[in-house]
């Protein structure tokens, strides 16, 4: 099958899982694989005879305010569909993605040509750009308009249902990760290079830094595991609220217990030496920073909103609390470093958990939605 994937290039969950989605389905079941997007993914780690990048160019006109990206995006689909013969669009995020999907497909229709549209819904497109009211119309045209729609969630096909008058059925593929993949590649695991002393339980974040990552109680927490044992926390992205947590590292002396690593292609070498990773965000669709720690044995701290529950299974991978509850995160984080028999158990558990969404069990689930999504066109 020839797959069209578009997604957002960047650092965040969407666009890894597009990525990794994309490199598996053609690395591990042959099919021919064509990114579209504005640049490079960067989880895009190799480019082969099936696998290919398109690059959207997006002109400058002084007319516009803002460029036109979904025209030519659309644009780009059209294109590449017709050059290469593609079979199916697989859209991760219902806008602009989705919305430039249906363009495409209304003229590729006037071509003689048929498309299917395949959309995942990952969270910020639904909670909360989604439900606003200057776009929740584009939104629910582009949902009911895809050919198969999928949520990474459970949580998240309930919220879409209720946010928006869907006339089909979601089906819930959750996130993944390559075990294989994962055990086969050694990464050099240099505690050393972060942090010299053996006695110093390092601790992680990893976010864009948004608000609803709730990035200060991840700083609260710190303080409160500080207060019982030595540590070092790592706070890994960027994103608007950083500097608003450097000032308050700087307010209060803790610059020399916290890293700040800005966006990192070295993921996999900082949760190797980490003990325990801290998710304490308002909002998770899915949390697949998380099933990533996990794959690596970190026992996860999390909030229980959204997708984090069906991700980190409490008393098992980890422990989930209320949001805000800062004190009971701490109090969880002190309890499984402290006791290093309990923390081992959390580290193996966590490991365990993971496979749970390892890439073989799911990428099966998007080809079944991908030959439903084809049969819907072929019938109509």
């Amino acid at each position: 099958m020839k797959i069209a994937i578009v997604c957002y290039p960047t650092f965040g969950g969407s666009g890894v899982v597009a990525t990794e989605l994309g490199m598996a389905l053609s690395r591990t079941k042959g099919h021919e694989v064509h990114f579209i997007t504005y640049s490079h993914p960067v989880r895009l780690e190799e480019l082969n005879a099936n696998l290919h990048f398109h690059e959207v160019d997006v002109p400058e006109y002084f007319l516009f305010r803002y460029q036109p990206y979904e025209l030519a995006l659309s644009s780009k689909l059209v294109e590449v569909v017709k050059q290469y013969n593609i079979d199916l669009l697989h859209v991760h995020y219902a806008i602009p993605h989705a919305y430039a999907a249906y363009m495409a497909r209304r003229m590729l229709e006037e071509m003689g040509i048929a498309i299917p549209i395949v959309t995942t819904l990952h969270g910020t497109d639904i909670t909360l750009v989604g439900k606003s009211p200057l776009y929740k119309p584009a939104v629910t045209f582009s949902i009911n308009q895809s050919n198969a729609v999928t949520a990474v969630s459970d949580s998240l096909k309930k919220d879409t249902l209720e946010l928006f008058d869907v006339h089909d059925d979601i089906e819930v593929v959750p996130n993944f990760i390559d075990i294989q993949r994962h055990l086969g590649r050694k990464v050099e695991c240099n505690r050393d290079l972060i942090e010299s002393d053996e006695n110093k339980k390092i601790i992680t974040h990893i976010s864009n830094f948004r608000p609803l990552k709730r990035v200060i109680d991840v700083l609260k927490i710190f303080q409160k595991i500080k207060e019982r044992m030595p540590g070092k926390l790592l706070m890994v992205g960027h994103g608007p609220d950083r500097k608003k947590a450097i000032q308050y590292c700087r307010n209060r002396n803790l610059l020399n217990d916290v890293m700040f690593l800005g966006e990192s292609t070295e993921i996999r070498k900082i949760l190797c030496f980490s003990d325990l990773f801290l998710l304490p965000s308002e909002s998770e669709s899915f949390g697949l920073v998380a099933l990533e720690a996990m794959l690596h044995k970190v026992p996860v701290i999390s909030s229980n909103t959204g997708g984090l529950p069906e991700v980190n299974r409490n008393n098992f991978s980890g422990r989930t609390y209320e949001v805000g509850d800062i004190e009971s995160m701490a109090n969880g984080a002190i309890e499984i470093l402290s006791d290093n028999v309990l923390h081992n158990l959390y580290r193996e558990q966590a490991f365990e958990n993971a496979k749970r969404f390892d890439v073989s069990r799911i990428i099966s689930a998007y080809e079944k939605v991908y030959q439903k999504a084809l049969m819907r066109v072929q019938q109509s």
